[in-house]
């Protein structure tokens, strides 16, 4: 008679086969997991490389109407430019044929403040109201004054009216009927 067989090495082999199988399924639900989570990612990158398509078609767009408005500035511009050389060589030959404006400024030392006081003088027998326009090239300041002035008078014009003249201060005296008067503070 035959020794019987034990049960040890089929159980060793069932525990075994259990074993392996149970490894292989969690290897299996592992990689259905990792499966799962890059796909998840690919559809992360797929959204955001079409959010940046996007973003460059739209950029793209914004970049071409900005160019086409440029070059619609530019024309413009020369455009106006054109208009303003027409315009300086007329405004130019109306200048030319209007009289010299009857006043005379000259610069005295202030008095009672610093800096200087303009001392304009209408020659004329006639009423003028002038517009004085004064610029500051250093500090960057301007301003307009209205004058009435007299015939054959003179008034002084410093701080107390409005303006401290320094040496550099442009001026510049504007009438309808005649030529503008522009000089440099000595």
């Amino acid at each position: 008679m035959t020794a019987p067989t034990s049960p040890q090495p089929k159980r060793r082999a069932l525990i075994a086969s259990i074993a392996i199988n149970a490894i292989l399924a969690l290897l299996a639900c592992g990689l259905v997991l990792y499966a799962f989570m890059l796909n998840v990612d690919l559809g992360d990158v797929k959204r955001r490389l079409s959010k940046e398509a996007e973003t460059r078609q739209q950029t793209e767009r914004y970049l071409v109407e900005t160019r086409n408005k440029l070059t619609e500035s530019l024309r413009e511009i020369e455009q106006l430019k054109a208009q303003l050389a027409y315009k300086e060589s007329d405004y130019q030959a109306g200048i030319a044929v209007k009289p010299a404006l009857p006043v005379v400024v000259g610069f005295r030392s202030s008095m009672l403040g610093k800096g200087l006081v303009a001392v304009i003088e209408n020659t004329s027998d006639r009423y003028l109201t002038v517009m004085l326009s004064v610029r500051n090239p250093t500090l960057a300041r301007a301003r307009r004054f209205e004058l009435d002035l007299e015939p054959r008078s003179r008034i002084d014009f410093g701080h107390f009216e409005g303006w401290e003249f320094s040496s550099g201060d442009e001026i510049a005296l504007f009438h309808d009927e005649f030529r503008p008067i522009r000089l440099t503070v000595p």
